[in-house]
């Protein structure tokens, strides 16, 4: 990984193939990508002084494996298909030594027991019964059934220093504290992206620009003059709890209506606790003909008033043992869907080309794992053959 010395800063740099905007899990996979796959010339622009500090880090850090989305057969079989190279890639990165399980509620849920068990077997997600020691820290009367399932996790900080390693490998220039505000025509046919930095602004020129800013996808058009991109934003909250001895080593997730979910955090010692109704604090909008908000200064002028005690009170309802957690911090980020994912509880990547300017790239992914989904339609644009029979199955 090549990082520049300020000096250089405001010189006009011309010899790019590809801008990378955002330097996230999805940048710096993209930029590896090019790179070392496909020979590329690319430049890599993070507005934060770190890598992967923002959504590759505040999030539940689950490696999906299809159970989470019944309402959505794609979804899940592009999880299988992508779960065991996730795991593969990085397996310096994944947390293996705890258990999973799954529950279905009894009222109000979207799914029976029933359905759920043959969703997983149609999509080939292992799948049995719970042991009983595991089922009676449920209360039956809410709670249908629960099931043992294969599903892993991945450790945010080993991931990062995993990803430091690849650009650093194929030396890949990157430019921290480097906001690129707008995206324009260049004389030659080929974009050029005006930055602000410490140092002053620059400019820089490749025959693409690849913006995967996540939240702030649409920060990047706006300042460009171009249409805004529809995009639904959460501000979420996800409190870091330490659990009872009962759920120590083990993972819960209850589906599909009453949906909630615990799982271990790694990189603090501690477990994330998710909730249909109490993680999100607020949402709104991204919309041609709408006023843009910055997704990170709603973040910045938000109060921190945690919603746990509106959760314990809810999941300890169907697992009891619960009341005992104790929340020790918790993780504030903007979750960015598209609003299709609404409907079916799907996760589609968004994946744009000529977004208002030709080769002028948008994408957004919902999960860790979408990133195979963004790279094979990359591999296509280039004309690249698929390069593996799980990609192609997947297609």
């Amino acid at each position: 990984m090549h990082v520049p010395d300020s000096g250089d800063i405001l010189t006009q740099r011309t010899d790019y193939d590809s801008i990378i905007v955002g330097g996230g899990f999805f940048g710096c996979s993209l930029a590896v990508h090019l790179r070392r796959d496909l020979g590329q010339r690319v430049v890599m622009f993070e507005m934060g002084s770190e890598l992967l500090q923002r959504a590759s880090y505040a999030n539940q850090a689950r490696v999906h494996n299809g159970y989470h989305y019944p309402r959505s057969l794609l979804t899940a079989l592009r999880c299988r298909v992508n779960f065991p190279r996730f795991v593969a890639d990085h397996d310096d990165c994944i947390v293996r030594d705890f258990e999973s399980y799954y529950a279905v509620g009894r009222n109000f849920s979207k799914t029976t027991a029933a359905q759920f068990r043959q969703f997983c077997e149609r999509v080939g997600a292992p799948i049995k019964p719970a042991p009983a020691g595991i089922r009676r820290l449920f209360d039956p009367d809410l709670v249908e059934d629960v099931f043992s399932v294969h599903e892993l996790a991945f450790d945010a900080v080993r991931l990062k220093e995993h990803v430091l390693r690849d650009l650093a490998a194929h030396d890949v220039e990157v430019r921290l504290s480097h906001e690129v505000e707008s995206v324009r025509p260049a004389a030659d046919g080929r974009l050029e992206a005006t930055c602000r930095a410490p140092d002053g602004p620059g400019r820089f020129v490749a025959a693409s620009v690849y913006n995967c800013t996540y939240s702030r996808i649409n920060a990047l058009l706006v300042g460009s003059g171009l249409p805004p991109v529809h995009l639904k934003h959460e501000l979420t909250e996800m409190p870091l709890v330490e659990v009872p001895d009962e759920v120590k080593g083990r993972a819960f997730t209850m589906m599909c209506g009453p949906f909630f979910s615990i799982m271990p955090f790694t990189p603090r010692g501690l477990y994330t606790l998710s909730h249909v109704r109490y993680t999100p604090h607020a949402e709104w909008s991204d919309a041609p003909g709408q006023a843009w908000r910055d997704p990170y200064a709603v973040l910045a002028a938000s109060p921190r008033r945690s919603n746990f005690p509106h959760m314990l009170r809810d999941v300890s309802r169907y697992m009891p043992c619960l009341r005992a957690c104790r929340r020790v911090d918790s993780l504030w980020e903007v979750k960015t869907v598209l609003p299709k994912s609404e409907v079916d509880d799907s996760r589609p990547v968004l994946y744009r080309e000529h977004c208002g300017l030709p080769n002028l790239t948008c994408m957004l992914g919902a999960k860790i794992d979408n990133i195979y989904d963004v790279l094979e339609v990359v591999d296509a644009v280039a004309g690249v053959p698929p390069r593996t029979a799980a990609v192609e199955a997947g297609r």
